[in-house]
């Protein structure tokens, strides 16, 4: 169950162009949160909150890891914050990823920038359960590589980069048919996504979108996205973010 919580900032630092890696500690989220779902962050002076999934959990040690890209005047103040002050969030939010995956399954991660950390805390737990995983993480560029020896070290991974200044160069798609895999799990910005699920129209998948959301809990409305559902439509936040991929249109 969602709540309100001050979270104590243990460290914060830069791991990639432009991207910062926050840990976090306290007790609820990081006993109570699953793969898939985000923090929903308040910002001193910003009257909506961010959206930031959730890239790792430490139940042990009671923290929660997030790592959020800067790209506006609110990440921009998110990145000043350091170890010692406090973070107030709602959270654990919205639906995470589906688990239920037979012990002799592969399974493909797609991660697309910063699409990328949900995919970790995802990749670490089914790794726990001996599932075979593929990833493959797509980046602008070289620069903006984070996180490749952590998913190396839970399974075959792939980089992918824009302009080939490390691993392959090109997107994500290009390279989606070397593999074998039973299912695979998305997530990036919309028009990867399209084009994730455009190819693997026929494999079983499952898709996190990264919306900028309004009241994070499901009144508002500003999240929707057309389904095949009665009512056509479903909220991101409250519904998601993580969706069947053949149950949402892009």
């Amino acid at each position: 169950m969602m709540r309100k919580e001050k979270l104590h900032i243990l460290s914060s630092k830069q791991v990639a162009l432009d991207t910062v890696e926050m840990v976090l500690e306290n007790t609820y989220i990081s006993k109570t949160a699953v793969p898939g779902q985000f923090l929903h962050v308040s910002v001193e002076g910003h009257s909506l909150r961010r959206p930031i999934s959730i890239a790792d959990i430490d139940m042990e040690n009671e923290t929660i890891t997030i790592l959020f890209k800067i790209i506006g005047s609110g990440t921009k103040q998110l990145a000043t914050y350091q170890r010692g002050m406090k973070i107030d969030v709602l959270g654990p939010s919205g639906n995470g990823f589906n688990l239920e995956i037979r012990a002799d399954s592969t399974i493909l991660l797609i991660g697309g920038g910063i699409g990328v950390p949900p995919l970790y805390y995802l990749g670490k737990t089914l790794a726990k359960n001996h599932i075979k995983l593929i990833s493959i993480l797509g980046y602008q560029t070289a620069q903006h590589v984070f996180y490749e020896q952590r998913f190396q070290e839970i399974g075959e991974t792939h980089i992918v980069t824009n302009d080939g200044t490390h691993g392959k160069k090109g997107l994500v798609t290009d390279v989606l048919d070397t593999f074998d895999f039973d299912r695979y799990y998305a997530c990036g910005p919309v028009p990867m996504l399209q084009a994730i699920t455009a190819k693997l129209e026929h494999q079983p998948g499952f898709i996190s979108l990264e919306e900028r959301m309004g009241c994070g809990v499901g009144a508002c409305f500003a999240c929707v996205i057309p389904t095949d559902t009665p009512d056509g439509y479903k909220k991101i936040c409250k519904d998601g973010p993580v969706f069947n991929a053949q149950e949402v249109s892009l």
